[in-house]
């Protein structure tokens, strides 16, 4: 912000305090931070002409890091401070100086307005109602999130994961994999909980999640089989709440999106082994190690007072194991099991021989890869009849190559002209949600046309704005067909063959013998 902008803020944030207008209420009128309201009241007009002579220059002990907070911003504009500082800690574990987080915060500040860095404005917002402090080891939260990530080579990858703090402590924990949580896997991430807290809270607060509840009746729940054996044989107390209920739930579901927006945004997805010990590492040094925003107590030294009250947790031997069995694959991407057909994606056929594994679970049937982490396909209700066909809607689409390797194969069926690139660019402008699918169906159709004839389907959906891949490939059959039949259109000049017409004009016809009518009469 300009010099003369600051003064008409400060002088308008004067006005409106002097018209009875409270902090949040001028934040929220004039479009600045509650803070820099705050900051402004409490100086004069002396102290702020002065303050505004000092100017502000980056904190000299974060000035190396500049660079590399710069592009962090240019690559994700939404990033917060917190989330820049967990970054450069990571990175930079071993060299960077030991500063405030008020300090990151204004060193992102001014990377952010030199550079005209605007972060996004999030237009929903939420109220949360604060709750009396629960005693140690009283009470527990749990719930879960998911999320897109970004592979190292660009697709996307959704990871879903189990959250569950300590309620007076803050203390957290997390656990992420590839694929939507059944009872058995929450059961799974409780006992790794139950480790992580070196014990078990006396009650644990849920939300009518299907993975726990299977039916409810006004307040009597009926549990999953699996959940209903694991509460059975523990020693705390399920409570369940409705969903999206802060007054009941609201710090765990602060701690789902502290998880989203500080830990995953931004981060790439190397494989869930490795996921995994990157949220451990980011709780020992973010979200279990600085102070809390609420309480103003770091969660991790409040744990260690509130281990003492949780009730004991004997050590037992974790094993997540599921019974996989092995499936061929159809060369037309389907999986015949129980005499219905399932449809997989296209590319999950790689060849004679292709495997994927299965499992079944309360009602549903699980298709996973054969090979690396056996991350999860898709999933179907398991069909109990016999003879049908079951197919999710996107999956007539390749999903075996990236966005970089589609366009590269269409632009090449194109002859890979700044003609070619140009319209390409067209159809990612006027149809982006469907670029991909117009790259797929331009490197499948236009196959065996000659770049004449390419370039004039280009310039002719140029001209009419056709910007669509089955308009286009349209265009080039029909100048193709065109073109083929003018090249064997000829103009006949021989004489026409009059033969059998000449035969037929020296016929003569029969006459009767005009003695036969003179007897008749």
């Amino acid at each position: 912000m300009k010099k003369k902008e600051k003064f008409c803020m400060w002088y308008k944030v004067k006005e409106l305090s002097e018209n009875g207008f409270n902090k949040s209420q001028i934040s929220r009128e004039i479009g600045i931070d509650r803070r820099t309201v705050k900051r402004y009241l409490s100086m004069g007009e002396e102290d702020f002409h002065d303050w505004i002579r000092q100017g502000k220059n980056l904190p000299r002990k974060l000035a190396a890091y500049a660079d590399f907070v710069k592009d962090e911003l240019n690559e994700h504009a939404d990033l917060s401070a917190a989330q820049i500082e967990d970054h450069l800690k990571e990175k930079y574990a071993d060299d960077l100086p030991e500063v405030h987080s008020k300090t990151v915060y204004n060193f992102v500040q001014m990377i952010r307005e030199k550079y005209n860095i605007p972060k996004p404005r999030s237009e929903s917002q939420r109220d949360f109602g604060q709750l009396p402090q629960t005693p140690y080891g009283q009470e527990a939260q749990v719930d879960f999130g998911e999320t897109y990530m970004r592979t190292v080579e660009g697709n996307r990858r959704k990871v879903y994961f189990f959250a569950i703090l300590l309620s007076r402590s803050r203390h957290k924990f997390v656990y992420f994999q590839e694929r939507p949580f059944t009872a058995t896997d929450a059961v799974y991430a409780h006992f790794l909980a139950f480790e992580f807290f070196g014990g078990i809270p006396r009650k644990i607060i849920y939300d009518q999640d299907c993975v726990f509840i299977k039916d409810e009746n006004l307040g009597d729940y009926k549990l999953t089989h699996e959940f209903n054996s694991f509460v059975q044989n523990q020693p705390f107390k399920a409570v369940f709440c409705r969903k999206a209920d802060p007054q009941s739930k609201g710090k765990i579901e602060n701690v789902v999106g502290y998880i989203k927006n500080n830990f995953l945004r931004g981060r790439p997805f190397r494989g869930i082994s490795l996921l995994n010990e990157e949220g451990l590492a980011w709780l020992a040094r973010t979200a279990n190690a600085k102070k809390h925003t609420t309480t103003h107590k770091v969660p991790y030294k409040e744990w260690k007072i509130e281990k003492q009250y949780l009730l004991p947790y004997k050590k037992q031997q974790l094993s997540h194991e599921q019974t996989l069995r092995s499936h061929t694959v159809r060369k037309n991407n389907t999986v015949l099991l129980h005499k219905n057909s399932y449809q997989l994606p296209l590319g999950t056929y790689k060849g004679p021989g292709s495997k994927v594994l299965y499992s079944i679970k309360e009602g549903k049937v699980f298709f996973y890869r054969s090979s690396g982490n056996n991350g999860l396909i898709t999933s179907y209700d398991l069909c109990i009849g016999e003879g049908e066909y079951l197919r999710n809607t996107d999956f007539r689409r390749d999903k075996s190559k990236t966005l970089p390797q589609t366009y590269a194969e269409a632009l090449e069926r194109l002859g890979n002209t700044d003609k070619a690139k140009f319209y390409l660019e067209l159809i990612k402008s006027d149809k982006s949600r469907y670029y991909h699918d117009n790259l797929r169906a331009i490197a499948k159709k236009i196959t065996g046309f000659t770049q004449q004839h390419i370039d004039k389907g280009l310039d002719y959906c140029m001209e009419c704005q056709y910007y669509n891949a089955n308009s286009l490939y349209q265009a080039i059959i029909h100048i193709a067909n065109q073109a083929e039949k003018n090249s064997k259109t000829k103009v006949n000049i021989e004489r026409p063959q009059t033969t059998k017409f000449m035969e037929k004009a020296t016929i003569k016809a029969d006459t009767s013998n005009i003695n036969t009518y003179e007897k008749l009469f």
